[in-house]
């Protein structure tokens, strides 16, 4: 007679959803924050990474969010400021353009979204 061993793997389903919605916020990251900047008041780098981390529960490297805010500085869509000895960042026109019209296409990207998925 052979044994058989089976073994019965339990699908976390909270885990999976935040691995889920850490990737989606971390894929769409410029999106967001040209969103966080269009907001209010200039941020800096460690303001953004406090931001995520308590708003949106994804806690981001300080590699990942100043290389993407010297990508969105270079295409001019933020720009960065000293005040004191605080490097920060505003939108600029282009920025707020930029913004203004993925934020009037949601439904649409909704709707694409949902698509993808299913």
């Amino acid at each position: 007679m052979v044994a058989i061993s089976v073994k019965v793997v339990k699908l976390d389903k909270n885990r999976l959803t935040k691995k889920f919605r850490d990737r989606i916020i971390k894929n769409f990251l410029d999106v967001l924050v040209l969103k966080k900047l269009a907001e209010g008041e200039p941020q800096s780098g460690y303001d953004l990474i406090s931001y995520f981390r308590s708003a949106k529960g994804v806690l981001l490297s300080s590699g990942t969010l100043y290389s993407l805010l010297y990508s969105l500085e270079h295409k001019g869509l933020v720009q960065g400021i000293w005040i004191e000895r605080k490097r920060v960042y505003k939108l600029t026109e282009l920025g707020l353009q930029t913004n203004n019209a993925i934020q009037e296409n949601t439904d649409q990207i909704k709707l694409l979204f949902s698509t993808i998925i299913g």
